[in-house]
């Protein structure tokens, strides 16, 4: 059997959701249909690579109540993994979906702080661990060092590894470089990364190429919202459209979209094939109430539903 792909979360969360009416300020907003999660990059990427038949184990740090309730939730769940437990306390995340005004709130604190020694331990426990996808998922906390996921990279050069990160800003930055198979930037996160507006298709997919071309990584996966997906490689350069569904959340969905890719990828299929599990793990989460993936079912709907929508650019 392969070896697990393996996922580390630097700054983990309890993800708290719940539907209101009519969000305003200076009122008491009642809410209903409350979701408890466990989340935070990695962890959401672990759980769609075992949704989809994959075997993922997850890495983490936690503290405090919140941590240990965080490990309670995954061992609910059936996910395999390690944490170090850290002093500061694991952090809450929350979002609000005004069904009336049709718009989402998110509230994401920062984190705890971290010590050289704990983050330290992070990068050992990886180091032992068998795997030959690594992916570096999320924020990183204070206290870890901005190029922590260069550390990373590095590491799966040295194993002959694969190393995939789905973050932002300065920890995205100085992750690039040798090692590192996959990215995944929003749009305004790979024009952070570049320092300019892309307001076009050709100049998103120009951006993309650049990166690769320079060897910042072999695959840029740049996800564009409603509006879909555009995938660059050294040979190649597609675009798919978002499934169209009725959107309940987009919580969890960029995470899915990196964990549908990475885990077709290990499976040794086509760069377009890969795509398509992604845009159909991410429909899947969005037109559900949770920040993984819930139905096989629809999402073998949607898969198989974008055949022939991927279109080369």
């Amino acid at each position: 059997m392969a070896a697990p792909i393996v996922t580390l979360t630097m700054n983990p969360a309890i993800d708290v959701s719940a539907d209101a009416q009519n969000i305003r300020p200076n009122h008491k907003i009642r809410t209903s249909h409350e979701r408890i999660e466990p989340g935070g990059g990695g962890i959401n990427v672990a759980a769609s690579v075992r949704h989809l038949g994959g075997e993922s184990h997850a890495v983490f740090l936690s503290g405090g109540v919140v941590g240990r309730y965080l490990e309670e939730l995954l061992d609910h769940r059936g996910q395999t993994y390690h944490n170090v437990r850290i002093e500061g306390r694991t952090r809450l995340s929350t979002s609000y979906i005004d069904r009336v005004q049709g718009c989402e709130f998110r509230f994401v604190s920062e984190g705890p702080l971290v010590s050289e020694a704990e983050w330290g331990e992070a990068l050992r426990l990886v180091e032992g661990l068998d795997w030959q996808w690594l992916v570096g998922s999320g924020s990183l906390p204070p206290g870890v060092p901005a190029d922590f996921y260069r550390l990373l990279a590095q590491m799966a050069v040295r194993r002959g590894g694969k190393f995939v990160v789905d973050s932002s800003g300065v920890a995205l930055s100085a992750a690039l470089g040798p090692g590192v198979v996959l990215i995944k930037p929003s749009l305004t996160e790979l024009q952070n990364l570049i320092g300019r507006e892309l307001v076009t298709r050709a100049e998103q997919v120009r951006a993309a190429r650049d990166l690769v071309q320079a060897g910042k990584a072999e695959i840029v996966a740049l996800t564009l919202g409603a509006e879909g997906a555009i995938v660059v490689s050294r040979e190649e350069a597609m675009f798919m459209p978002a499934i169209q569904v009725m959107v309940r959340s987009t919580v969890g969905t960029g995470d899915g979209f990196a964990g549908a890719m990475v885990w077709s990828l290990a499976r040794g299929n086509r760069l377009d094939e890969a795509l398509r599990w992604a845009g159909a793990v991410s429909a899947e989460i969005a037109a559900s109430d949770r920040i993984v993936c819930e139905s096989r079912e629809r999402v073998m709907q949607y898969f198989e539903g974008t055949l022939g929508q991927v279109v080369g650019l």
